[in-house]
C-alpha cells in the first residue's frame, strides 16, 4: 500500500492520478507544504512525497516514473528509443511549462512578499505561449503526446494545463486546448480533482 502526502491542489495531483490510472490502492494524507507531516519525510518541505515500505520518495516526476516502471503502465520500456523520446518530452515539459508556472507561483505567493517581482510574470507568459508552439510541433499523431498510448508526459502536461488555468496563463494553441479538454475528462483525473478544496 502506498501513502501519498500532499494536497490534491499541488503536484501531488500527478501522483494521485498516476495511481488511479494504474488501479493501485493508496492512502492520501493531504498535508500542506512545509508542515511537520511533510518536513519529517522531505527536509525541503515540498510535496508530494510517496511512502512505500517506510521509504519516502520525493519529486513528482521521479515518483510517477517509478510507479509507471514498477507497474508496467503509462510508459515505454527503459532502454528503448521510444523511452528516450518519452524522457525527452518529459524534460521539455519540465523545462518549458512546469518551470515557468513554478516561477510565476513563487512570485505570486511562495516567496516572502518583499522578494516578489510581479513584472516577471509577463515574460513568463510570453515564454509559456512560445513553448506551446514548439510543443504542438512535437505532439504525436495519436490522441496522446507520444501517440496511441498515454504516458508519463501526458500527466505532467495536463497538470501544467490545470495550473495554467489557475494562474491565468492562456492556452493559445487550439490543438493543445483540445488535447487538454480530452485529458481533463478522464475518470481517474476527475476522481483526484474532486478531492480539491
Amino acid at each position: 500500500m502506498y501513502t501519498v502526502i500532499g494536497r490534491a491542489n499541488s503536484r501531488a495531483t500527478r501522483v494521485l492520478w498516476m495511481l488511479e490510472e494504474l488501479g493501485q490502492s493508496y492512502d492520501h494524507v493531504p498535508a500542506a507544504p512545509q508542515s511537520q507531516g511533510v518536513v519529517s519525510f522531505n527536509p525541503a518541505g515540498k510535496v508530494p512525497v510517496l511512502i512505500e515500505d517506510g521509504t519516502p520518495i520525493t519529486d513528482s516526476t521521479a515518483i510517477i516514473q517509478y510507479l509507471a516502471d514498477k507497474h508496467g503502465g503509462l510508459t515505454f520500456t527503459a532502454g528503448t528509443l521510444d523511452r528516450a523520446r518519452q524522457d525527452s518530452m518529459t524534460q521539455f515539459l519540465l523545462d518549458e511549462f512546469d518551470a515557468a508556472l513554478w516561477m510565476a507561483a513563487r512570485h505570486s505567493f511562495v516567496l516572502p512578499e518583499e522578494l516578489r517581482q510581479s513584472a516577471v510574470k509577463d515574460s513568463l507568459k510570453w515564454e509559456f505561449t512560445r513553448s506551446q508552439t514548439t510543443l504542438v510541433r512535437r505532439m504525436g499523431e495519436g490522441p496522446f503526446l507520444m501517440g496511441a498510448e498515454m504516458t508519463v508526459p501526458d500527466i505532467i502536461l495536463t497538470h501544467c494545463g490545470i495550473w495554467a488555468g489557475i494562474a491565468k496563463f492562456p492556452i493559445s494553441e487550439p490543438r493543445l486546448a483540445d488535447y487538454l479538454e480530452t485529458m481533463m475528462a478522464r475518470p481517474a483525473l476527475r476522481k483526484v480533482l474532486d478531492q480539491m478544496p
